[in-house]
């Protein structure tokens, strides 16, 4: 598949809508060298198209582990779910901090799938939430 570009303007609405977070490890855009991206939650590859309702704003980091993935396994049931879709449902509904506020928690299976396909607990996820929590930028909202 090609690749297609993202107008500047529709890019623009995508992080202003996230308010510059990643929609699924809710990293900030600002505190990073890498550039987020616009993420097909329904990839193109299984038709997903190039607009608003269908882009999500996504670090690198996540975006790489998700590629043209829809569905992971839960792996506290072994089942296949569909990967969380931030158009969809609300990341408090799937997602919360553990109790020192650096690791994602999955509190449904989507959840659980989704940290473990995405890799949002990863180190480096990790080492950033440490230093903005002490910097008083951590976590969102």
């Amino acid at each position: 598949m090609r690749s297609e570009h993202i107008l500047a303007s529709l890019r623009d609405r995508v992080r202003k809508r996230a308010k510059g977070r990643c929609e699924y490890c809710r990293d900030p855009d600002d505190f990073t060298t890498a550039s987020f991206h616009c993420d097909h939650i329904i990839p193109r590859k299984a038709k997903g198209k190039t607009e608003l309702d269908n882009l999500a704003w996504a670090c690198p980091w996540c975006n790489t582990h998700k590629h043209t993935k829809m569905y992971a396994h839960d792996p506290q049931t072994g089942r296949r779910v569909p990967l969380f879709n931030p158009r969809l449902k609300k990341w408090k509904r799937h997602f919360k901090w553990n109790e020192n506020q650096l690791t994602i928690v999955g509190r449904t299976q989507t959840g659980r799938a989704t940290i473990e396909a995405l890799n949002m607990n990863r180190s480096e996820h990790i080492n950033l939430r440490r230093l903005l929590k002490m910097a008083g930028e951590h976590p969102p909202e």
